[in-house]
């Protein structure tokens, strides 16, 4: 037993060595994928080679900015076609997949495949984050070293959530997070010795992450006081609202999905017609266009008025829904807290403008229902509420936080069975864990 007991440690400190290895390589990947984003977004509607940071939303193109989202569309579809189809989608649901009946076996190329892919998507226009490619680009780092070392497969699925846990702290700055992220959407389990390693990757993808990219609050927002009474009424009508919304939002994505199935065409040509929609709406609302934080950050600083950020939030939903039902590579979660960030800031001004003595917020309300939104569409309601603690580092903003998380969730549970994580593999009949259960 004694042996026994040995083997054991010194085969957990041999996946937190792995593990920490791919908290390092995760910060190169995130850092090489924005540069590959920013000289995709200059190419494109600069004219110009240059790793400085653009926005596609600031161009001077014109009528002709139309086309190149399309172009874009098209030749992600031709890396799915002869690359890899698992380049496909927002990254999550396929590293899911992989854990549940693949052994958390990733195939090789997806490691250079799928950042490559989502930088053309996004460079060129497509309206999403870099969080879910990054995400799925760490999990198949972790899991080609689980393929490179002689480890089991349980070893080899923690490896796997390292290198997510650990590619979403390189981009965001949020490493409690994303040990929670891993924990609730990928190990389907709660235990020391599967998270450990876990938080080892993203506690060293953390420390290092500064020395490559910025060290400051990924989303900026004025300081605010503790809510009133009746401030926290607002929160609770907040994340019913923002349940409902996210039932609205998952649906809409998968209708728009089986809406490309039934056309009569290669699903290689799905993503430029795809990106053909991103450009006309592009052309009607630029700032629909690209990934968009500083949209997020201006609505937690309340820079919007009402009618901009109803305009911005439905054209950025229309666009994001189409390109994301086509199959391009994009990740969800920077759209998802646009959405709830602008929604919440809204919802709070109208609040406001009902009960004018309530003591309602509008950046709390901003920040919470971007949380909130993240919650109900992902069903991970501590992943929310510690994640948007994170990229604010708002002291006063886990009450909020906790409480539009909690009934966005509860409200989504009980109108939708499946998440937006988990219903493109229910789809295909894997039965996805909701609840943890021990091992035997």
């Amino acid at each position: 037993m004694h042996t026994d007991q040995l083997q054991r440690r010194r085969r957990l400190l041999f996946i937190c060595a792995l593990s920490m290895l791919l908290g390092g390589l995760a910060v190169l990947v995130a850092k090489s994928l924005l540069l590959l984003i920013n000289l995709v977004t200059n190419a494109a509607y600069n004219h110009q080679f240059s790793f400085s940071p653009a926005s596609p939303w600031t161009h001077t193109l014109g009528f002709w900015s139309i086309f190149i989202p399309v172009i874009g569309g098209l030749v992600v579809g031709i890396m799915a076609r002869f690359g890899s189809v698992a380049i496909r989608g927002h990254g999550i649901p396929e590293a899911m997949e992989k854990i549940l009946i693949d052994d958390s076996r990733i195939p090789r190329r997806m490691t250079w495949l799928k950042p490559l892919s989502s930088a053309v998507a996004i460079g060129t226009g497509g309206p999403f984050g870099a969080e879910g490619p990054i995400i799925a680009t760490g999990g198949a780092l972790g899991s080609l070293l689980g393929q490179l070392f002689p480890v089991s497969g349980t070893e080899r699925k923690i490896l796997l959530a390292a290198g997510a846990a650990a590619g979403m702290t390189a981009i965001f700055s949020t490493p409690v997070s994303s040990v929670l992220l891993a924990v609730e959407l990928l190990l389907f389990e709660f235990r020391a010795k599967s998270f450990i390693p876990v938080a080892m990757a993203a506690a060293t993808a953390g420390t290092l992450r500064p020395l490559f990219l910025d060290a400051a609050p990924v989303f900026p927002m004025p300081t605010f006081e503790m809510i009133q009474s009746e401030a926290f009424i607002a929160i609770i009508i907040l994340g019913f609202l923002m349940g409902l919304l996210s039932v609205l939002v998952t649906k809409s994505v998968y209708a728009v999905e089986d809406l490309f199935e039934k056309l009569p065409i290669h699903w290689m040509w799905w993503p430029a017609i795809g990106g053909l929609a991103v450009g006309v709406i592009g052309l009607v609302e630029p700032r629909s266009l690209g990934v968009g934080y500083e949209n997020i950050t201006a609505a937690l600083s309340g820079n919007f008025t009402i009618s901009a950020a109803i305009g911005l939030c439905v054209w950025k939903f229309i666009s994001w829904a189409i390109a994301l039902g086509s199959g391009t590579s994009g990740g969800t979660l920077a759209p998802l807290l646009t959405f709830g960030g602008l929604l919440g800031l809204v919802v709070g001004h109208l609040l406001i403008y009902l009960f004018p003595n309530s003591g309602i917020d509008p950046h709390v309300m901003a920040l919470a229902g971007m949380a909130a939104l993240f919650s109900g569409c992902s069903r991970a309601v501590l992943t929310s509420t510690v994640f948007v603690f994170e990229a604010t580092l708002q002291p006063l903003s886990l009450i909020p936080l906790l409480t539009s998380c909690s009934v966005a969730y509860l409200i989504s549970s009980l109108l939708m069975e499946n998440s937006i994580m988990t219903e493109k593999i229910a789809r295909r009949g894997i039965k996805v864990p909701h609840e943890y259960h021990p091992r035997p």
